[in-house]
């Protein structure tokens, strides 16, 4: 049976814009500290820094409008949530393999926060030629919703638009979550070397680079400090922040003998702009999965709503102080917040090495169910038998499979072994155990 992509409405009072140095983007249906909103109303104030606001903002809306993988398809409009000291403006690649993250902090705004929560903005064509042509001295008043300072453009009508939103593309922010929080820092590049490392970056290139002095050199595989960035052209859409840069880090898995995720994140005056790679072009994040571990543990979904109600749009989400007030050790905390991954409602900043809360605004119980890998072993859980040798037997679809640990003797283990997470026999006998 075929399921079909949800269609996601946004719903504008009117087009976002930028005229005489205001830029008001227009939000459409989020949810707020106080519940869901119609069209939230964040913050409103001054830009101090414009010119790299502004262009990061467009680099944002170009990766949602962006298939790096087979080009084409329907662009999306990134989310933006305000966690009272920052605003955090992200979006997704059509092809699910690139995770672009603009953070606004207190360094880059002088205004006032209005209420904290999440919400869609409109980035629309006539707004991304304005933004293009934003400059250093330029005054940049900026409203996130609805006030005196939000720019009618056109007739000021309302705007609607609906696009579908592909299950592996919200999954995507899920498997981004549970798989970037484990990354170590790898290099840092101050200056010049930043820029310069960048402009060398060519489709096709190596996938490796290893730290090299003051900056990275490529690397035909995976030695010991080495990053991954599978396609490194993907890391282009930096190019326009390069004039405003001033460090570029690298963060990765501690150990990757493989193609592996990375992280790179370009620190700008009082922001960053944060780039998450998939292991290849052609994978995108959302079958990765890093989340089936934890949401197949029987507690988790109930972890995850006693955490989720401590929840208050916090920057950054201390496991240590969430588990002291929800009574629960730290590992359950660890396995609800990916819980609340999959619904849209956790974030991980690598550079600051926490959680953050958001709300995206869609349906998070479709995407579990949806996960088929996790949907077969809850299936096959009830057929799950122990062999004399102490390994689990589980039925496939044409012999017996052996679990051992966590390998298996599937095809689909013989081709990714752990780099995809488990299969849905090694998550068969997971469930099945803790069913005992």
């Amino acid at each position: 049976m075929s399921i079909t992509a949800p269609a996601q409405g946004y719903s504008y009072a009117r087009p976002s814009g930028l005229s005489d140095g205001r830029l008001g983007l227009s939000t459409s249906g989020g949810r707020t500290a106080a519940g869901p909103a119609a069209r939230p109303h964040f913050f409103s104030g001054v830009v101090t820094r414009p010119a790299p606001a502004a262009a990061a903002l467009l680099a944002v809306a170009d990766v949602a409008t962006t298939r790096y993988h087979r080009p084409g398809g329907t662009s999306r409009d990134p989310v933006v949530t305000c966690n009272g000291d920052r605003l955090r403006l992200e979006a997704f690649s059509g092809c699910g393999g690139v995770y672009a993250r603009l953070d606004l902090l207190a360094g880059a705004l002088d205004g006032d926060v209005h209420d904290l929560g999440t919400t869609n903005v409109d980035v629309n064509p006539p707004l991304r030629t304005a933004l293009a042509r934003v400059g250093a001295g330029d005054p940049l008043h900026f409203a996130v919703g609805a006030d005196e300072l939000v720019v009618t453009t056109g007739d000021g009508a309302a705007v609607e638009k609906k696009v579908l939103l592909p299950d592996r593309w919200l999954r995507g922010f899920a498997e981004v979550q549970v798989i970037t929080a484990g990354f170590d820092p790898r290099a840092e590049l101050r200056g010049p070397e930043a820029v310069r490392f960048v402009r060398s970056l060519r489709s096709g290139g190596a996938p490796w680079f290893v730290p090299a002095g003051r900056t990275l050199r490529p690397s035909a595989r995976p030695v010991p400090g080495a990053v991954c960035a599978a396609a490194p052209e993907r890391l282009r859409t930096m190019l326009p922040l390069l004039r405003f840069a001033t460090a570029l880090r690298a963060y990765g898995p501690p150990a990757p003998d493989g193609p592996a995720a990375s992280v790179w994140e370009l620190e700008l005056p009082g922001m960053r702009y944060v780039l998450a790679l998939s292991p290849e072009i052609h994978r995108g994040f959302s079958g990765e999965g890093a989340v089936l571990d934890a949401l197949s543990a029987d507690d988790t979904a109930d972890d995850a709503d006693l955490v989720g109600a401590l929840l208050a749009f916090e920057p950054r989400l201390d496991t240590d102080v969430l588990a002291e007030r929800s009574g629960l050790p730290a590992a359950r905390v660890r396995a609800a917040l990916t819980c609340l991954g999959t619904a849209g409602r956790v974030g991980f900043d690598a550079a600051e090495a926490a959680y953050f809360h958001r709300e995206l605004p869609y349906d998070g119980a479709r995407v579990t169910a949806l996960n088929p890998r996790l949907r077969a072993a809850r299936e096959l859980a009830g057929t799950v038998r122990r062999a004399a040798d102490g390994t689990a037997l589980v039925p496939g679809s044409e012999r017996e499979h052996r679990v051992r640990g966590s390998s298996c003797t599937c095809s689909w283990w013989t081709r990714h072994g752990g780099g995809r997470g488990p299969c849905k026999h090694v998550l068969a006998v997971r469930i099945a155990g803790e069913a005992r």
